[in-house]
């Protein structure tokens, strides 16, 4: 409701041209076409690894902390009267994926968008609404927050903030799909990234969990 009709498909595929620029390749390739209902996108199919091969990247545990190789998101309740712990795995494709997150301001990072792929790489999927000029980060990736940024994404959040001044070639195609005040907003949600030097914390401002988180 609170993003203007007719334009997801294009958000979606701001969100793999920055994830292209930042180097990661996090979401599978997406572009825009002419179908018989209008213009909209169409996205490479991931194919998924065995059920037995597939990584487990979020769990509820009945714990007061994460194990070794998990990070802690929050409580969640299961049954009256009683929560577990909601952890997801730390993981550096994660981590990359939290960046890209913050940088496309993602609205609902839920548990259900992330992709293993049969050849051990992650995609993340489902970016209709991002790109907004108002803080609405909503994900399940908040394990890393208030924690220093890698030197691998400072590296690439540095390079991403050079090919977003104007006249640049990303963001010249940035503006083919979103406003001029979204673009702006976008070039400065990166400076603020590389300003504080640390993965953003939730602001209270907006519900930080996506619902339904699947």
């Amino acid at each position: 409701w609170d993003f203007p009709d007719g334009t997801l498909a294009r958000r979606e595929v701001a969100a793999y041209e920055v994830s292209q620029a930042l180097g990661w390749g996090l979401v599978p390739t997406t572009v825009l076409r002419d179908g018989p209902c209008g213009e909209g996108m169409c996205q490479q199919w991931v194919a998924a690894p065995p059920d037995d091969a597939a990584p487990e990247l979020l769990a509820l545990v009945d714990a007061d902390e994460p194990g070794p190789g998990w990070k802690a998101v929050g409580r969640a309740a299961v049954a009256e009267g009683r929560t577990a712990l909601l952890v997801h795995a730390d993981d550096a494709r994660l981590r990359r994926l939290a960046v890209l997150d913050a940088v496309i301001n993602n609205a609902d990072r839920k548990g259900g968008h992330l992709l293993p792929a049969a050849d051990g790489r992650l995609y993340g999927i489902d970016h209709g609404v991002t790109f907004h000029t108002d803080d609405k980060l909503r994900t399940l990736l908040w394990g890393w927050a208030g924690e220093p940024l890698t030197d691998e994404a400072r590296t690439a959040l540095t390079a991403l903030y050079d090919d977003l001044a104007e006249g640049a070639p990303l963001a010249r195609r940035l503006a083919e799909l979103l406003t001029p005040a979204e673009c702006t907003a976008t070039r400065k949600r990166v400076r603020s990234l590389l300003d504080s030097g640390v993965h953003p914390v939730p602001s209270g401002r907006w519900p930080a969990f996506p619902w339904p988180p699947v």
